[in-house]
């Protein structure tokens, strides 16, 4: 089922155009700002995340869109079960396999080469549901399974949902993508799975391009064993009539960028590197979003209430 029309209401500034500035600064435009990093360590992919989680929610930045590749890993979150991790710890050491016990909804995955990695750093305060009230995490996942259901349709590959299921699913080969049960035929292409602290996203999904599909072996992927996984390189194979050569990982990581700002309603801007993300942020002045109240009391509006505000008698 594919959400339609999803979030198609923006931000607006609702002031009065006659009454002066404020002194806070407000985010009055959405946007999307993406980089693609390459390969990045796992570790490295982490603290990059906490970093700019910071600076979002601090409004020095728009919506991030942190898009890469990692060397093997599996990461377990929050619900997993460690009996799905099939390998043994030295097997995993002797294929150079960390594991990283993590903070997102789901359970075990795997990470690897071949693999796009997204990373949306958002704030959800600035994304509105389909019927204009804020966006929660619910909704968000969904749109994020929209973004990848297009991302595959843009290659000739049908993908879609399969109901009590979180991730991007493509159908058995000449069938229907069933979406009224959890068992069956279908293949995983798109992982997902996110962590929200304080309005902030962050993790997001694994989408497999041309990810060495054996690797897999390795666990029960998000605890679901009776569902394979696979690519979209395995799927073009499948469709002989849609058969293309694949871009690189990096084209497909800005087709899944324009992807997302289409399916959120937001401008969407490539980021040459970090080092412009952190300039930009460094000389940003902290803003807090708009329609929404600060996460903290602003100081002279502390000042105030404390100077006319009687004391509290114990």
């Amino acid at each position: 089922m594919c959400l339609q029309g999803y979030l198609r209401r923006g931000l607006r500034n609702e002031g009065c155009p006659d009454e002066p500035a404020p002194r806070l600064a407000t985010i009055n435009v959405a946007m999307i700002q993406y980089l693609y990093l390459g390969r990045v360590d796992y570790s490295e992919g982490l603290r990059l995340q906490d970093e700019f989680s910071a600076l979002v929610a601090e409004g020095r930045l728009h919506n991030v869109l942190l898009l890469l590749e990692h060397p093997p890993v599996l990461t377990l979150g929050r619900n997993a079960n460690r009996a799905n991790v099939l390998a043994s710890d030295e097997l995993l050491a002797a294929r150079d396999v960390t594991l990283h016990e993590i903070n997102r909804g789901g359970d075990v995955t795997y990470h690897g080469p071949g693999q796009l990695v997204g990373y949306p750093i958002f704030d959800l305060r600035t994304l509105h549901n389909p019927n204009g009230g804020r966006m929660g995490p619910v909704d968000f996942v969904r749109g994020m399974e929209e973004a990848l259901i297009r991302l595959c349709a843009g290659f000739g590959v049908r993908a879609g949902r399969v109901e009590g299921l979180t991730g991007v699913w493509c159908a058995a080969r000449g069938g229907p993508l069933v979406e009224s049960s959890a068992t069956g035929p279908e293949r995983k292409i798109g992982a997902i799975g996110i962590h929200v602290a304080k309005g902030i996203t962050s993790h997001g999904f694994a989408f497999n391009v041309t990810t060495d599909l054996r690797d897999f072996e390795l666990i029960i992927p998000c605890g679901i064993p009776d569902h394979a996984v696979t690519s979209l390189e395995r799927e073009l194979a499948r469709e002989v009539a849609h058969r293309k050569e694949l871009p690189s990982l990096e084209i497909v990581a800005h087709q899944a960028a324009r992807q997302f700002g289409l399916v959120f309603d937001q401008q969407v801007l490539a980021v040459e590197s970090l080092a412009d993300l952190r300039a930009q942020a460094a000389a940003a002045a902290p803003a807090y979003p708009a329609e929404d109240t600060p996460l903290r009391v602003p100081a002279e509006v502390d000042r105030l209430r404390s100077a006319t505000e009687p004391p509290v008698r114990a």
